[in-house]
């Protein structure tokens, strides 16, 4: 009997009556190294760390990246300024951007930098835009109209490409969208950016507002460019990137492993797995684990061990049955099987590989498996002396404590 064809053994359902595939290029900026940082848990990297982080931000073929906000202060004037540097020093293929408030004094010293460094400078400009946050601040849309005009053309006066955001646009009533975008575009904004600042949106709510802001820009300047920033308060950061992406959006936001403000900013390393496996993008992502592990090294922030595919435990399974049917696909010689049998992500596309363990929920086929790939003959008693040591123990066994085990009465 002939072996069936490859996609004729997996049935994808998300295929079923699904919307077409969007024809427009997914680009990204990577906010590892500016909203990133303004989480309470991280430690600010150190300029070499926050360098050989932006070294695996381009290794990703990332399209752009947020270099900080120099307002802040001499230390993000000195950061901004090396990480600015280093792109030319290394031609690196990545368009960088600086945050600043929609204020004189911030837009200044971002100018100041591309004076400096020879490197053209996007300047993100934001300033809330939501009725709850006009309350807070006491201010109204006649100043927010004005704020924004002012800061787009003293950007624009400076030579620098303007980039205008609106945060917690996703609670923002549709007037003030209209008015607030309509004016950063007529006076030269070529980039604007919706914002769910507080992770408030469902990903209805996303191509409701995206379609609308997309609406905008073909009255005023089809030509500029729509982006989509995402948090993730109610866990709904990816699907909702997605979906804006589906609506219209030309660039997602994330950052490594979602470090971010409260709950996080929509985690790029989880947004380009999903994009690649729906097909939308081609980017190399076998540099995906160096890339998360940079940005916990230097931030200090843990990977949790169930984390979609770069966590420890993503392609670990010590379940007989399961760990049965991956050995049976690695025994046939079949990576592509090995990778896919007990897995919606294939590992090998990511630069990862499936690993079977020994643990109280194995099989002796996880014994057979240990001892094989570890050079060892598996033997009826040497499998026996792992399956009794991993039944009487709480966790998976480490390599030395199956080492131990098959010791033990020799």
């Amino acid at each position: 009997m002939p072996e069936p064809r490859r996609e004729d053994l997996i049935y994808d359902w998300n295929l079923v009556d699904a919307p077409p595939t969007p024809t427009h290029k997914a680009t990204f900026d990577d906010e590892s190294l500016r909203d990133g940082l303004q989480s309470p848990s991280v430690h600010n990297p150190t300029i070499d760390q926050k360098i050989e982080i932006l070294h695996r931000i381009v290794d990703l073929q990332l399209d752009s990246v947020n270099l900080g906000l120099p307002g802040a202060g001499a230390h993000a004037v000195r950061d901004v300024t090396a990480l600015a540097n280093e792109i030319v020093k290394c031609k690196l293929p990545i368009d960088p951007n600086c945050a600043a408030r929609t204020l004189e004094a911030d837009i200044r010293p971002v100018a100041e930098i591309q004076q400096k460094t020879g490197l053209s400078l996007e300047s993100a400009v934001f300033l809330g835009s939501s009725q709850i946050r006009l309350l807070v601040e006491d201010w109204d849309v006649k100043k927010l109209l004005k704020l924004t005009i002012d800061a787009v053309k003293f950007a624009k006066s400076q030579n620098l490409r303007v980039m205008y955001v609106t945060e917690d646009t996703t609670r923002t009533h549709p007037e003030i969208v209209d008015q607030l975008y309509r004016a950063a575009i007529e006076h030269g904004a070529s980039r604007v950016v919706v914002c769910d600042t507080c992770g408030h949106s469902t990903p209805t709510g996303v191509t409701n507002l995206v379609r609308f802001v997309k609406r905008i820009i073909e009255k005023t300047n089809p030509s500029v460019k729509l982006d989509w920033h995402g948090h993730r308060d109610r866990g709904l950061d990816v699907i909702n990137a997605i979906t804006a992406y589906e609506a219209g959006a030309d660039r997602l936001h994330g950052a490594g492993i979602g470090i971010g403000e409260r709950a996080g900013n929509c985690p790029m390393d989880t947004l380009l797995v999903n994009m690649k496996l729906l097909g939308y993008i081609d980017n190399d992502l076998t540099g995906l684990m160096k890339y998360v592990e940079s940005v916990s090294k230097h931030t200090k922030v843990p990977i949790p061990t169930n984390y979609p595919v770069v966590g420890s435990d993503a392609f670990e399974t010590a379940t007989g049955v399961h760990a049965a049917a991956v050995a049976k696909a690695i025994a046939r010689g079949d990576t592509w099987l090995a990778n896919r049998v007990y897995s919606g992500v294939p590992a090998d596309e990511f630069g990862l590989a499936q690993r079977i363990r020994v643990g109280p929920m194995s099989g002796k086929s996880n014994c057979v498996f240990w001892l094989t790939s570890h050079g060892r003959e598996a033997t009826e008693e040497s499998v026996d002396r792992i399956f009794k040591a991993a039944k009487v123990s709480d966790h998976v066994l480490t390599d030395p404590e199956v080492e131990a085990a098959l010791a033990t009465g020799s």
